[in-house]
Order: structure tokens, then sequence, then C-alpha cells
């Protein structure tokens, strides 16, 4: 496996948003599933790309995933304060799991944020039931932040996001 990491071209956005709203409807992480409004931000990769960074793991040219990295707050930010970078809508494609490339975007990731000058933290917004997610994010160090949890949409009681953070 030679799995890279590099920024998404345009001409991927397409594939990217795809293979994203497919993971998580795929995952049953939608709670209104085709009809939830969140599975057109999911798509929106070129919005994404433009407040922030996509990345993608490719393996011989083959789209494997993505994750969206914010440097620095921005629309795209959802939890990170002054000094954090942020990590949103890490997805891997179905037949492409288990082969390291989730654990290897955000690894790139913790380097990008690494790399961001003023950046002392990276954190991180996850589903309850995102089990493999959270193995990949505690193997590489970083901890939950339950004072921090929030949810999205405040009149639905069941959608609270766990929270985790990388000291850096």
């Amino acid at each position: 496996m030679d799995i890279r990491i590099r920024h998404a071209r345009p001409h991927e956005y397409a594939r990217i948003g795809e293979i994203t709203a497919q993971a998580y409807l795929g995952d049953g992480l939608l709670d209104f599933g085709e009809s939830d409004e969140y599975l057109g931000e999911l798509r929106d990769v070129a919005k994404r790309a433009a407040a922030a960074e996509v990345l993608v793991a490719v393996d011989h040219g083959h789209l494997l995933g993505a994750v969206t990295f914010v440097p620095h707050g921005g629309p795209m930010a959802d939890i990170a304060l002054p000094g954090e970078a942020e990590i949103r809508m890490l997805a891997v494609a179905r037949e492409s799991r288990g082969r390291g490339a989730g654990e290897t975007l955000v690894r790139a990731c913790v380097d990008h944020a690494r790399a961001t000058a003023g950046c002392v933290r990276v954190v991180l917004s996850t589903q309850r039931t995102m089990h493999a997610a959270h193995r990949i994010y505690e193997r590489l160090g970083f901890t939950r932040t339950p004072d921090r949890d929030w949810n999205p949409i405040p009149d639905l009681d069941d959608i609270t996001l766990l929270t985790y953070e990388l000291t850096l």
C-alpha cells in the first residue's frame, strides 16, 4: 500500500463529496437519511476548499478518503478556539476501509497543525457511534473533552457530538 496525502483537486470535488456523503449515509450517521440537510454540506467540497484545506488519501491515483483541515477557525470551524486547528468530515470510502487511510489522514492533519504558526492544539467533534474513528483518535493521543461536547441541532436532544483534543 502506498497511501499519499495531498490537497484535493477541483476535478475531484464531486467524487470526494460522494465518498463523504456515502460514508455518512452508509454508517447511519445522518438522522434524516437522504433528506438530512447536512448531506448537502458533506457534498459541497468546493465550499469547504474555499474556506479550509481539503486533504485526500490516494493510492495509485485512486481516492480512498478525505478530511477537512481548518487551521485557524473561520467559517468551517465548529469548536476551534484561537490557537487551535480543527479536523472535520473525515471519511473513507467503504471499499477502502481497513487500509489505514483514515489514520493517515488524521496524522496529516496533526502534522499540518504542528507546522501552523501559533497552533497549540487540534480539536474535533465526532458522533457517539463513530467507534472506528474514536479508536484512531485515541491511538494518536487525542483525549476526550466532555466539557466541550455540543449539539449542532439544539431542538433534538439526541445529537450531542463528542469532542476530542490533542495538545501539540
